[in-house]
């Protein structure tokens, strides 16, 4: 369920992300297509809450320092460890593809780190993106962590849409590709949510976080290499697995 005014105050962040500049009350309603009431009365809100302010007057409106202040706190709550981010640039620069780290958030798996290739052909992710839990190699590394039970309760919320031929589409493919990457060592996908783009994850242990590393990239290029990619993760989380642990 979409709840539609909550949506409308991450969309608008979005946007002045991608802005980068201040815009005005009539300037956000042409651009999100936003009716000038509704825009003059959300951005009046956000704004007397402090979140908004004008960097001139009649200049327009600009997201305040606050919303940094506060990533920042939650951020700080839960870091990501600089070694993690340091074992994906590693795994990135060996493998030559686009790395990210991921986690749980609902039914998808949501990117917390990504470490993009710089090859002109690649898997575009930035932090943030999510990817359907059940399509991806990425989320099936991190259900593979958690119980049958926990695993029956995220089930029962997907509804298990066909984004291509090779998605799993019920609660029994998504344990068979569990099983299957028990026995395989790695977990792997094939244009099962993007089209043409081909990944291996593992988990990455973290303390008892449920976190997951990919690599990902275009399906001509890396889907024959995927024993290979695999076996480069395997050997860096090794390497890496100590300090992993060992870093608060």
């Amino acid at each position: 369920m979409l709840v539609r005014q909550a949506a409308n105050v991450l969309e608008l962040l979005e946007y002045f992300a991608r802005r980068k500049r201040p815009a005005t009350l009539a300037e956000i309603s042409d651009d999100l297509g936003w009716p000038r009431s509704s825009t003059f009365n959300l951005v009046g809100t956000i704004a007397e809450k402090g979140w908004l302010y004008e960097p001139q007057a009649r200049s327009g409106y600009y997201p305040s320092p606050r919303w940094l202040t506060l990533a920042q706190s939650v951020a700080d709550a839960e870091p990501l460890p600089e070694i993690a981010r340091t074992l994906a640039t590693e795994i990135a620069n060996q493998t030559g593809e686009t790395t990210g780290i991921a986690a749980l958030a609902g039914t998808f798996a949501i990117f917390l780190h990504v470490v993009e290739s710089t090859q002109s052909v690649r898997y575009f992710a930035q932090v943030g993106d999510r990817i359907p839990v059940h399509a991806s190699s990425v989320g099936r590394a991190i259900l593979s962590q958690r119980s049958l039970a926990e695993r029956q309760a995220i089930y029962r919320k997907i509804s298990f849409e066909p984004f291509s031929q090779t998605t799993p589409t019920s609660v029994e493919m998504v344990e068979a590709e569990l099983q299957a990457a028990a026995e395989r060592g790695y977990h792997q996908s094939s244009s099962e949510y993007i089209a043409d783009l081909a990944g291996v994850a593992l988990p990455l242990p973290l303390h008892a976080r449920h976190l997951s590393v990919v690599v990902a990239g275009p399906t001509s290029r890396c889907l024959a290499r995927r024993p290979q990619t695999a076996a480069t993760i395997n050997e860096i989380l090794g390497r890496y697995a100590p300090a992993l642990n060992g870093d608060r």
